[in-house]
């Protein structure tokens, strides 16, 4: 992704102005240029397809539920601009003992996550990730986050936590199988 550091700069800048801040005060001099160097790392994820990041796949002869639970994500909502952030669950039956390496699952949720993002969209993304790439049995998919755009404004309540689920194949038909791989990636 190639960003535009110089008008991020000019943007922060006269959001800055137009909240009454004087951008050339000591304290906010380089704020443009941080805003501008952490945009770049927050949206890294913008235009990079997850699907690359399960270029690793091998043949393990393993077909029962391989779950990657706790995985830690940052994103931004794309309709504020502000932080959600939390943990992501991962899981899936492999078919024809195809898996992937047990990091490239925490990549798949780290490339989708650094882009304006919506929490429902990262969940569906990754299963259908998976799906895409692997042809596993089932796929499952928790995430879990904390929403600044509801603890810091609006209707401001911190400590509240949405949880988003996505479920392909098995999982879908199976209400028993998705109780349990539920079970072992909340337990």
């Amino acid at each position: 992704m190639n960003v535009d550091h110089n008008k991020i700069e000019e943007a922060v800048r006269m959001i800055l102005e137009a909240v009454g801040e004087d951008p050339d005060r000591e304290g906010l001099l380089d704020t443009p240029k941080r805003v501008a160097k952490m945009y770049a790392e927050v949206f890294s994820g913008l235009g990079k397809n997850p699907e690359e990041e399960l270029s690793a796949i091998f043949n393990e002869m393993h077909e029962e539920v391989v779950i990657v639970k706790d995985i830690p994500f940052f994103s931004m909502c794309e309709h504020h601009l502000v932080p959600f952030y939390g943990k992501a669950h991962v899981a899936y039956i492999p078919t024809n003992g195809r898996v992937t390496g047990l990091s490239k699952l925490a990549r798949i949720v780290e490339t989708v996550a650094r882009q304006p993002q919506l929490q429902e969209r990262i969940t569906s993304t990754v299963a259908d990730t998976l799906v895409n790439k692997l042809e596993p049995k089932g796929v499952a998919v928790i995430v879990e986050a904390e929403h600044m755009c509801m603890t810091m404004r609006g209707v401001k309540k911190p400590g509240a936590s949405t949880i988003t689920t996505s479920v392909r194949g098995l999982y879908q038909e199976d209400t028993a199988a998705r109780a349990e791989v539920f079970a072992l990636m909340r337990g």
